[in-house]
């Protein structure tokens, strides 16, 4: 049985993206790699001290850099009032090590000639950042690509990557009405390619949306694993 590779790595940065969010930027491990719409399991020290993983010290995370960027990012919401995972972490500093294993990518970049749209909520965003840069860098197989995202506390993150240009729109709501006025919209596109990403509700809400319009579920893209994807397309 192959034994499960767990990457110790510091903190080498930590930038506030918004008020109450951060990028926890991880030293790359050798050997560590990953495609763009990654996640991994993020843990802090302790979680695997006892025979059962302490689940509270471990959270399933975006990794929302490019390995040509130097560093794992892991961007996420730290309010004040939070579990203990997240006070744990805004405590911690810079050399500071983490884990990460299990890494995988359920949504990378489809070129198949087809519009793409990325609809997601608040941090979520962080998901398809790497997407975004990919696109940027080579837009080879993709027609379009259109990124809506619905915040409402109107902080929205990664300005320098969502910036619309020739071949990539940016789209910003605040309310959840807004932002599934705009998804019907979108919609009218049979043949366009649609990753969501964000909360399990969000994901179903947007799904019945999508799914009413006429849009197969072959066409909706979730970062889930394959046995998870029946409970949320069905």
């Amino acid at each position: 049985m192959k034994t499960m590779q767990i990457y110790w790595t510091p903190i080498q940065q930590v930038v506030q993206e918004a008020p109450d969010t951060y990028t926890f930027k991880l030293e790359l491990p050798e050997g560590f790699m990953w495609d763009e719409g990654a996640h991994t399991h993020f843990a802090l020290e302790g979680f695997n001290k006892e025979d059962r993983p302490n689940r509270s010290l471990i959270r399933h995370m975006s990794i929302s850099t490019l390995p040509h960027e130097g560093a794992i990012g892991i961007t996420t919401r730290v309010k004040p009032e939070c579990s203990t995972f997240k006070s744990i972490l805004r405590d911690m500093n810079i050399g500071d090590e983490v884990a990460i294993f299990k890494t995988h990518s359920n949504a990378p970049l489809k070129r198949d000639g087809k519009n793409v749209y990325l609809l997601s909520a608040g941090v979520g965003l962080a998901t398809f950042r790497p997407l975004v840069l990919d696109y940027l860098a080579k837009g080879e197989g993709v027609l379009h690509l259109h990124s809506l995202n619905v915040d409402s506390s109107k902080e929205y993150l990664f300005n320098d990557v969502f910036a619309s240009t020739n071949g990539f729109t940016a789209e910003f709501v605040d309310n959840r009405r807004a932002y599934h006025e705009a998804v019907e919209t979108l919609a009218a596109d049979k043949d366009g390619l649609y990753y969501v990403v964000g909360s399990d509700d969000f994901l179903r809400e947007t799904i019945v949306t999508l799914r009413e319009r006429g849009i197969a579920r072959e066409q909706i893209v979730l970062d889930k694993h394959d046995f998870q994807l029946d409970d949320f397309l069905n």
